[in-house]
């Protein structure tokens, strides 16, 4: 079992642009003022260069392209609606909004099976939507594949009931907390835990100050400590800024690299960024479009893929 994987899942986005259905919840969006059209132009330009810098150290990507005719302009983000595994299952999951819910696509298990992917069985949670019940994937959980713990923020996207039973289906024991971020001078719950923390290898990068409740905050950093996790804290400002939406992957060699957006490297200062090139260096592209109006970072973009091959 491994923390990282050298091959992710990413889907160009066609119609890429602010989602007013997920803008409810996800006080990270902002309005841009241009049209569609130039906003998904410039989304594909950063999506682009942003694989381009992935495969340069040898990480591998498999780009999915979009289904124009299902108009999901969140389907830059296959994170939050499944997630892949080293024993063969395929996790899908219930979504908040209505036009992601169009986002799951079985052209993508096919075109993991066409690249030498073995999928034995699909655990399939959406049922979960007619009762109005959520949980998106590696958005609302931060997955420790190595110490089997699974850490959530709940949320109106993440589930108290279902992401146990996640837990109880994946063998992962579950740390529970709620995370909030000051919006127009009121606490609010943050949308997802993959932008106020990421685990990698030997660290974890968290927004602790996001954890308002000083015994959840202490029984997080517990596990994180007794995980042997180097903990490098960010502020809620960078958070702000993606500091928090992080993915350690493989490139060539084995090469680990912590790869984010340029507004959250920019946004970290010089001894959080020697504390993580102590163990990997840093990957980073501009998403700034992509940030503005997905609200959603790197972290999102990547759907790991830890399938057994044939």
């Amino acid at each position: 079992m491994q923390q990282t994987t050298d091959t992710i899942l990413m889907i160009r986005p066609i119609n890429f642009r602010m989602n007013e259905q997920t803008a409810v919840n996800n006080y990270f969006q902002e309005d841009l003022d241009l049209k569609n059209a130039e906003i998904n132009a410039k989304a594909q330009k950063e999506f682009d260069d942003f694989v381009d810098k992935l495969k340069a150290v040898g990480i591998k990507v498999i780009v999915e392209q979009d289904d124009k005719l299902m108009d999901t302009p969140d389907s830059i983000f296959p994170n939050n609606w499944v997630s892949f595994h080293s024993n063969g299952d395929v996790a899908i999951y219930p979504m908040f909004a209505e036009n992601r819910r169009k986002e799951r696509r079985d052209e993508v298990f096919i075109r993991l099976e066409k690249e030498g992917f073995i999928i034995e069985h699909i655990i399939d949670y959406t049922s979960a939507e007619n009762m109005g019940v959520f949980l998106e994937g590696t958005g609302s959980m931060i997955l420790d594949r190595v110490n089997r713990k699974a850490y959530c923020a709940l949320s109106p996207r993440a589930d108290e009931d279902l992401f146990i039973e996640f837990c109880e289906d994946f063998e992962y024991t579950p740390v529970i907390f709620r995370a909030n971020q000051t919006t127009d001078g009121k606490r609010l719950p943050i949308y997802h835990t993959n932008v106020m923390m990421c685990i990698a290898e030997n660290f974890a990068i968290i927004c602790l100050d996001a954890i308002d409740d000083k015994k959840e905050r202490k029984n997080v950093v517990g596990h994180l400590k007794r995980d042997g996790k180097e903990i490098i804290s960010i502020s809620e400002a960078q958070m702000q800024n993606f500091a928090g939406n992080m993915l350690q992957l493989q490139g060539d060699d084995q090469q680990r690299y912590l790869i984010m957006s340029e507004s959250a490297y920019k946004s970290l200062d010089k001894g959080q960024i020697t504390k993580i090139e102590k163990h990997c260096p840093v990957i980073y592209s501009s998403l700034d479009t992509i940030e503005t109006c997905g609200g959603g970072s790197a972290r999102c973009m990547m759907a790991e893929v830890f399938l057994p091959r044939s």
